[in-house]
């Protein structure tokens, strides 16, 4: 029986990749959005992500003659090159002359200045579907500005490559942040286009305003399919293992001693600390590299494990776990310094980190997350495109 349904599980895997191949995504149907652009002034919320074919969409428009006046630059900049976290500055496309505008630092909102002499804005990036993945928070300071601005918003939809679950606990709006701005859980199994027609319909805006948008959707995309990123959508996510560990893995950022890899060959497909036991599987060295010049245990030698080596399809069926910040938070010898002040704003609350302080079984902890969970679930439907 269990080799039948492996079999059924293979034959849907090889079905959904065949049908990710014939995705169209929303910057390739261009006759659904071109003839809005027409005698437009356009500012473009954009990244290296953003691309028609091989095209950059920046590139594409102007090809088109349409009338691009200023570029957003979100987290990591327009060419994804900047390390997380990293101040990214205002300045000139060095290849097109368009002013570029930064979304991540000071300005993490257009202002009125910047929009006066635009009459539409286009939203085109690559998200990967987890809560503390800061696009989503950038969508939301960007539709923010457009309904204040009485500006229209374009955003041109990407499938999300975790967007075929929602799991891990809902964020506590008292621990509202860049990397958490609402109540929805860590993985929340929506596009971005999906996600903008909820940030609309909850009115989550400020003084619960709403952004005229346009939502161009993918074609022949659904929440199960399996879908492998073509461009990196960040410096340190540079295939689909780190994005389908990203979710689990990145509570580490939330943590004093322990390293996920960045600065390795292997980001968010490692952990492991110096001060783990040395007899452990797997050993690294962070190191200053483009992306992450300055990473946690810069050139100390960490003890932990790779987990590059798992399949994409065991990650897929595996989905959300706590399992390696348990047992890491276990091989800590002075508990006391595991966790830092971020853990809360990752985790959306204090309760998960309380809850690994009093030694709950990860299914203890999940148990706590279903009534929210459960709500979370039928508000998204509401705003779904795609099937499930």
């Amino acid at each position: 029986m269990s080799k039948i349904l492996l079999s059924v599980f293979t034959l849907l895997c090889l079905l959904a990749t065949a049908q990710a191949a014939d995705i169209v995504m929303g910057a390739a149907r261009m006759d659904s959005y071109l003839p809005a652009l027409q005698g437009k002034r356009v500012g473009l919320v954009i990244n290296q992500t953003s691309v028609v074919g091989k095209t950059h969409l920046l590139d594409t428009l102007l090809q088109r003659g349409v009338q691009v006046k200023a570029v957003f630059a979100p987290e990591h900049g327009v060419r994804g090159t900047a390390d997380a976290g990293e101040h990214v500055k205002n300045g000139i496309d060095g290849k097109t002359g368009v002013a570029i505008i930064s979304l991540y630092g000071d300005n993490k909102k257009p202002s009125a200045a910047q929009l006066k002499d635009l009459d539409i804005l286009i939203f085109d990036i690559q998200d990967v579907g987890a809560r503390f993945y800061t696009y989503i928070s950038t969508l939301h300071y960007v539709m923010d500005a457009c309904a204040e601005q009485n500006k229209p918003l374009i955003v041109l939809d990407r499938p999300n490559p975790n967007g075929h679950y929602v799991d891990g606990p809902v964020l506590d709006t008292a621990f509202r942040s860049f990397v958490g701005m609402h109540p929805i859980p860590v993985v929340h199994g929506m596009t971005i286009g999906e996600y903008a027609q909820m940030i609309n319909g909850e009115k989550w805006l400020n003084n619960k305003v709403q952004c005229n948008i346009t939502v161009i959707s993918c074609l022949n995309y659904n929440h199960q399919t399996s879908y492998v990123l073509p461009i990196k959508p960040s410096p340190n996510l540079p295939n689909s293992t780190s994005v389908y560990l990203y979710p689990s893995i990145c509570f580490f950022e939330g943590t004093n001693h322990v390293s996920l890899g960045r600065g390795t060959d292997k980001p968010f497909q490692l952990y492991g600390s110096p001060d783990f036991d040395k007899g452990l599987p797997y050993s690294f060295t962070p190191r200053s590299v483009e992306g992450a010049k300055n990473p946690p245990q810069l050139n100390q030698l960490c003890y932990g494990y790779d987990l590059s080596q798992l399949s994409d399809d065991s990650l897929r069926r595996q989905q959300f776990t706590l399992k390696y910040l348990l047992n890491a938070y276990a091989l800590t010898k002075d508990k006391s310094k595991f966790f830092n002040s971020f853990f809360s704003k990752l985790a959306g609350g204090k309760l998960l980190q309380q809850q690994i302080e009093q030694g709950l079984s990860e299914k203890a902890i999940r148990k706590s997350w279903d009534p929210a969970l459960k709500a979370f679930k039928q508000t998204r439907k509401k705003y779904l495109l795609y099937q499930e």
